[in-house]
């Protein structure tokens, strides 16, 4: 071959190799998935009004005798300093462990709130107000033997409704006395729990319950006109149309509706944790319950009415892996964000897993309701509750559905923002089984948050994380093996993997105009806090 042609089929093949590199270079290119990203566009110009802080008005608790223990105690100060809580509910204020009532030989009635002071004491103390559930039955005043959990709260309906009533004016007469009226008339009294779950929480019928209601509700109003008193604080947003027309129709005073609602799929009432549960794939599940509650007395002939959600979370069993997982974080802020205004509160179900429906726990993990465990280890949970209480108190315009910005009057700005992605397969897998383990998450992509029109000057920025193994207390106890019983050093060890602390530091500056901007990496039921802190 003469040089000339081997140049030329040198320079040939060259140039096909080129050609087939590009073309591989572009279908690579074509085939490789693009990044999805979110993004958060907030002015800080741009107020929409006040931040409705409905989420943190009230919280819930097991029982009032639990409310004794030290640790219970230590617990919800530390709850009430990093959530920000103003009531707390909880039920068995009036059952047999609280001593309240008894009768002489003479089957005259004998009082006793030595118990309850001690209880309401300690939640003055830490700047707490009771939203004052009237529940169980006395046993010296129960129609009949039928209990509900271990404690043995009597649901039945008073052998003697004159005997109700006075046992109501005389505690409402107490609190009175022992806190002032003007304290008192910023406190609820919720009559009964969940009558509509018959026998379970209720013995007597709907007609039973309007009754029960009707003298406790009276008994308030007779020792002062103005204090709050409502119900019927029944399961799955029942009874509301028909409680509104009783108290319409009878003349019978009621200041506000209140229910339930959880997020899954099954029946109610499981305090044994016998049955399993199934979360519910719709996406409105619990929001709609509330929107709909609120529907219904806009409609009403008592269109005023407040509206508080006495209970809700994920699941209505304390057997429920979801309240200790990662994703119970994102689904509770999910549900918050769709509720909107339309509650006046929403109690989660509840702060702690000392909690004895079932009797006491055996094991430091179990589902528990609770925001912290037994030996006060925060759950993701809590830190969602932590975050929501960073928020300044001015909303900003924000159009995203998955997120909150705010700022406060000293210039500092925080966005909440999440995933929350229903990982769950479905009915054929019960929570029990699913969320009990170790559950990786899968990337979303980037979020992108950009701050227009923040003002000149140097801010610290720091980001906070929940998700999987950040701020994961059930990942940590799995990869101990989880054990039976936690040591000292373990529960330590749990506590400062899961410490709440910042997983990013810096200090920027802001000037000329140019918008701040912060990408994140994403991933399923990720929970976000950025924090701009004006130095």
């Amino acid at each position: 071959m003469s040089k000339r042609k081997f140049l030329l089929l040198a320079i040939y093949i060259f140039s096909i190799s080129i050609k087939l590199t590009a073309q591989s270079a572009k279908t690579s290119k074509q085939n490789k998935p693009s990044v999805q990203e979110r993004v958060i566009n907030v002015d800080f110009s741009k107020a929409s009004g006040t931040l409705d802080a409905f989420f943190k008005e009230c919280v819930g608790a097991g029982r009032a005798n639990e409310g004794l223990r030290a640790d219970w105690q230590q617990q919800l100060a530390y709850v009430k300093k990093e959530c920000g809580f103003r009531y707390i509910r909880m039920h068995g204020l009036l059952t047999d462990d609280m001593a309240v009532y008894k009768e002489d030989k003479n089957g005259n009635p004998e009082y006793n709130f030595m118990y309850v002071d001690v209880l309401f004491d300690f939640l003055h103390s830490i700047g707490m107000k009771p939203f004052v559930e009237l529940g169980f039955m006395p046993g010296a005043l129960a129609s009949g033997p039928q209990t509900i959990f271990w404690w043995r709260g009597n649901v039945t309906p008073p052998k003697d409704y004159e005997k109700w009533a006075a046992l109501v004016r005389t505690l409402t007469q107490h609190f009175t006395e022992r806190y002032g009226e003007e304290e008192v008339k910023t406190w609820y009294f919720e009559v009964w729990n969940e009558p509509n779950l018959s026998p379970g929480f209720w013995t007597g019928t709907q007609e039973d319950y309007f009754k029960l209601y009707k003298y406790a509700a009276l008994a308030v109003k007779s020792v002062n006109k103005n204090y709050r008193v409502g119900g019927p604080g029944t399961a799955g947003a029942a009874w509301e149309p028909e409680m509104i027309a009783y108290c319409h129709n009878n003349n019978v005073p009621i200041d506000f509706i209140s229910t339930h609602a959880y997020g899954v799929k099954q029946g109610f009432l499981d305090e044994y944790g016998q049955g399993g549960t199934v979360l519910d794939k719709n996406p409105m599940s619990v929001s709609g319950d509330v929107l709909q509650s609120r529907k219904e007395i806009e409609t009403s002939l008592m269109p005023n009415l407040e509206l508080h959600y006495t209970e809700w979370s994920a699941s209505y069993t304390p057997a429920d892996p979801i309240h200790d997982s990662y994703h119970e974080a994102a689904y509770v802020l999910q549900k918050l964000k769709q509720v909107g205004n339309a509650a006046n509160s929403m109690s989660y179900w509840v702060f702690t897993d000392i909690f004895e429906e079932a009797g006491p726990r055996f094991e430091p993990f179990h589902g528990g309701f609770g925001m912290l465990n037994t030996q006060g280890i925060n759950k993701p949970v809590f830190y969602a509750y932590q975050f929501l209480n960073r928020l300044g108190n001015i909303e900003l315009v924000n159009k995203d559905s998955a997120s909150w910005a705010c700022k406060d009057a000293e210039g500092n700005i925080q966005v909440l923002a999440w995933d929350f992605t229903h990982t769950h397969p479905g009915d054929s897998v019960h929570n029990q089984k699913y969320y009990i383990q170790d559950l990786p998450s899968k990337s979303k992509g980037k979020l992108k948050i950009n701050m227009a029109k923040v003002p000149e000057g140097m801010y610290a920025v720091e980001v906070y994380k929940i998700g999987y193994r950040d701020n994961d207390a059930w990942s940590t106890y799995l990869s101990m093996g989880k054990p039976a019983q936690l040591t000292r050093q373990q529960v330590e060890q749990i506590k400062k993997q899961n410490d709440g602390s910042p997983v990013s530091k810096e200090v920027v500056t802001v000037k000329n105009g140019i918008p701040f901007s912060k990408e994140l990496d994403i991933r399923e039921n990720d929970v976000f806090f950025l924090n701009l802190i004006k130095l």
